[in-house]
């Protein structure tokens, strides 16, 4: 059965950080309004990488079908016809009393065969061969000798010409290919397939983790250019009410140009985060929309919003050894390799083969229908029974693939402990970097309320003549700053959200995304 990606309705909040819809604004019908889901949704349906995946997917499961095949009953059958006509001549010696005469003679020959077979054949995971082979014939051959000078001949044919067989014979291994060493490709294709599934479903996670960190690059981009925007109505609107105060006599003119520098600082950001905007969209768009259709532009609807950790590090580590696809691959590669080792270990033993058989056979002068009966009555049985055994020398050729195998063995065993210990690694660093993006976004949120009470305390004491216009302008770069700080902090929070999950293996189960 095919497997498909299908996402799931959103009945189930992200875990650890939420998305917030806004209701949509009235769009250009060529721009995309997109939340996050949308974006994942999107991914899956149109990447290229995880279509791959799939054909891989694929790959894998028909290398299994065809190990799969090995074990197949086979069927096998033949019909032929043949017909002879012979002439000859020759001398015989005939004795009498009165001495050898000889004799000139012609010989005509005919002859008719038609034969069936019918078989069936089949190998067993265990070792064992099975075949059964049904043999109907007819052979007739009709002979006419005439002697010269003679106007009568002699002739003969055969006896019974209806023949049949029947056999079945088995055949087990009972020491090299014995058992499950006879079954390894079979368990290793298996293996392979599964082994592929956690491929496509590692593919899927790591996408759904580079759209989720392209999404907020795009929400960050958004977000700061809204920003820079607001502080250049913070310093325009400076600079008018530093024409004013300049117009009345209460400030001097030079103060105008400080204000007219940060306005243009600030345009000049403007163009900085728009352009950093347009390709956090670009980079997004690429990763959504690979193929030829595209929209002219995408809206990110979403938001991120802290909430506070659910799981704590013991328990998301536990997670992360029981649920990574990379754990499990692992696993399922140690696995094959055991049976691999275990299958070359038998090849290194004797072959010693049992095999038994029956065969029946009959005849008839007048037809096949007594011929059948006789045989599955087993009027006429004949049976066998043998060992065959066989034993190379020195056996080098075993001996080096068994050294191979369980050197392969030892690399897997290591292999999957390296990947263990890279999985709580990964945990470990995604769990703190999450704690610390939390407390990060607390602080950053401080220092904007901070920042936003300072710049309003400054601007009341500039209105009173009690500070300067440099001052105002130097608290308003300050209170940007807090701001583009807090909007990092909380995209941080979210793509931390993204790798503590990823490196949990829960990122699909936490989007609400199940692969089948």
């Amino acid at each position: 059965m095919t497997r498909s990606l299908h996402p799931l309705a959103l009945l189930v909040p992200f875990s650890l950080v939420a998305q917030t819809a806004p209701a949509p604004a009235p769009a250009d019908a060529s721009t995309v309004h997109l939340t996050l889901q949308d974006a994942i949704q999107t991914a899956i349906k149109n990447n290229l990488q995880v279509g791959i995946a799939q054909e891989t997917r694929n790959l894998a499961k028909g290398q299994l079908l065809t190990a799969e095949g090995a074990y197949d009953w086979n069927l096998t059958g033949s019909v032929s016809t043949q017909g002879t006509k012979g002439h000859s001549e020759g001398i015989q010696k005939t004795y009498t009393p009165t001495g050898v005469v000889l004799v000139p003679y012609e010989a005509d020959n005919t002859s008719w065969n038609r034969q069936i077979t019918i078989g069936t054949a089949k190998a067993f995971t265990w070792g064992g061969n099975f075949s059964l082979n049904y043999n109907p014939t007819y052979f007739n051959s009709y002979n006419a000798i005439t002697a010269a000078g003679s106007p009568t001949s002699s002739s003969y044919s055969t006896n019974t010409p209806y023949n049949g067989s029947f056999s079945a014979t088995y055949t087990q291994h009972l020491l090299n290919g014995f058992g499950k060493a006879t079954r390894a490709n079979l368990i290793v294709a298996r293996n392979g397939s599964k082994s592929a599934d956690y491929q496509f479903q590692q593919s899927v996670i790591q996408l759904v983790a580079t759209i989720e960190t392209d999404y907020w690059n795009v929400v960050y981009a958004k977000e700061n250019l809204a920003n820079i925007q607001e502080a250049l109505k913070l310093a325009q609107k400076q600079l008018d009410e530093n024409k004013i105060r300049v117009q009345v006599g209460t400030l001097a003119p030079i103060e105008i140009t400080q204000a007219e520098a940060q306005v243009a600082l600030q345009e000049q950001n403007i163009i900085t985060a728009e352009a950093a905007l347009a390709n956090a969209k670009d980079a997004l768009i690429r990763a959504l929309y690979p193929l030829e259709s595209r929209p002219a532009a995408i809206e990110a609807t979403d938001e991120p919003v802290v909430q506070p950790l659910s799981i704590d590090e013991d328990s998301a580590e536990k997670m992360a050894v029981e649920t990574r696809p990379e754990m499990k691959a692992a696993q399922l590669t140690l696995e094959s390799q055991q049976v691999l080792a275990e299958a070359a270990r038998n090849r290194t033993m004797p072959t010693l083969d049992l095999s038994v058989g029956y065969i029946g056979s009959a005849s008839n002068a007048d037809k096949l229908a007594p011929v059948n009966t006789d045989l599955t009555g087993f009027k006429y049985p004949g049976y066998n029974i043998g060992l065959t055994f066989a034993y190379p020398i020195l056996n080098r050729a075993a001996r080096g693939q068994r050294m191979q195998a369980d050197a392969n063995l030892r690399s897997s065993e290591l292999g999957l402990r390296d990947e263990e210990l890279q999985v709580r690694l990964d945990v470990r660093q995604a769990y703190r970097n999450l704690e610390a993006f939390s407390r990060g976004v607390a602080a950053a949120e401080k220092t904007r309320q901070y920042q936003e009470q300072a710049l309003d305390a400054e601007q009341k004491k500039f209105e009173n003549g009690m500070s300067t216009n440099f001052l105002v302008l130097q608290q308003q770069t300050a209170l940007t700053n807090a701001r583009t700080a807090e909007i990092q902090a909380k995209i941080n929070y979210a793509t931390g959200v993204t790798a503590l999950e990823k490196a949990m293996g829960h990122l699909l189960e936490a989007r609400n995304l199940k692969i089948q």
